[in-house]
């Protein structure tokens, strides 16, 4: 069954937002890694039109079946935190953020406005 998150990224320009996910475990787990497929739409190079993230923890070439749903998890808020440029599914995006970074961060942080929940308030 899938276990549902909150993403909250503290970066701009994500950080004014939070981002559900869906984490679904296979019956072969632990021997396989999860699906990890964001059900919030993000402006990101790493983040496909269907949700899907580009994400290493969750290939089957660097899976282990100690690897724990926490650590996915970290891995997951540290790709959209920090758009690493060898993990890319959105080439388009990617070029923009690598020669156009403010109009990047322009269409994200208009995205995020757009798309994203409100952040819960940290003090409830």
């Amino acid at each position: 069954s899938p276990a549902q998150r909150r993403v909250q990224d503290n970066n701009p320009p994500y950080n004014t937002g939070a981002f559900r996910f869906e984490l679904t475990f296979s019956p072969n787990h632990p021997l396989e890694p999860p699906c990890v497929t964001l059900r919030t739409p993000i402006y990101h190079p790493s983040v496909d039109c269907e949700g899907l993230v580009c994400q290493p923890l969750i290939t089957h070439v660097h899976w282990k079946p100690s690897t724990r749903a926490i650590q996915v998890l970290q891995d997951l808020l540290l790709q959209l935190d920090s758009p690493d440029l060898q993990r890319v599914l959105r080439p388009d995006v990617a070029r923009e953020l690598q020669e156009r970074p403010e109009e990047f961060r322009r269409r994200a942080e208009e995205h995020t406005r757009l798309h994203a929940e409100p952040r819960p308030d940290p003090q409830t």
